[in-house]
């Protein structure tokens, strides 16, 4: 399982960070990147809330690294993906992941990122500079990932390459 593992989180860093150079609604200051928020409820609730981390954490180093995403990418990418996968392995509900990627990335990302502006990039903007565009975009991507979710369940496709019962 752990190979398998891996491997849906390869390939989850590799499409989040090649649609981060090609599907991104500029919002704000921000760049808002709703597949972004499809891959952390998908590692969430079929990875858990370890692996989700990891996968945001890398792609968004590896946008940086690439001159294509922010240092703000961290804090909404990362959190939200988190929580995601908490409230999942707590609660066994989408739904409920769903609203803890939302509120992870959109209401305390977008709080972290007006801190980081501040202190580490120098820019005096209130939260609400990124509070919005952050829940703009996750709240769509979120939705997304749910629908897909529930197509995975219905196909049982995850039955068949080994995730069984992951997800409900």
């Amino acid at each position: 399982m752990k190979t398998k593992k891996l491997t849906l989180s390869g390939l989850l860093i590799a499409l989040g960070v090649i649609t981060g150079n090609l599907i991104f609604i500029p919002v704000g200051g921000a760049k808002c990147f709703p597949v972004q928020h499809i891959i952390n409820v998908l590692a969430a609730v079929i990875l858990g809330p370890g692996y989700a981390l990891c996968v945001a954490f890398s792609i968004s180093l590896l946008r940086n690294i690439l001159g294509v995403g922010t240092i703000l990418a961290f804090p909404g990418s990362m959190i939200g993906a988190f929580l995601a996968g908490i409230i999942y392995k707590k609660t066994k509900k989408n739904i409920l992941a769903v609203l803890g990627e939302v509120f992870g990335t959109g209401i305390l990302g977008g709080w972290v990122a007006c801190l980081m502006a501040k202190l580490i990039m120098g820019k005096s903007v209130g939260a609400l500079y990124f509070i919005p565009p952050f829940l703009i975009s996750t709240v769509g991507g979120s939705l997304i990932a749910y629908l897909l979710l529930k197509a995975l369940e219905a196909s049982k496709v995850l039955n068949i390459v080994g995730f069984r019962g992951e997800i409900k």
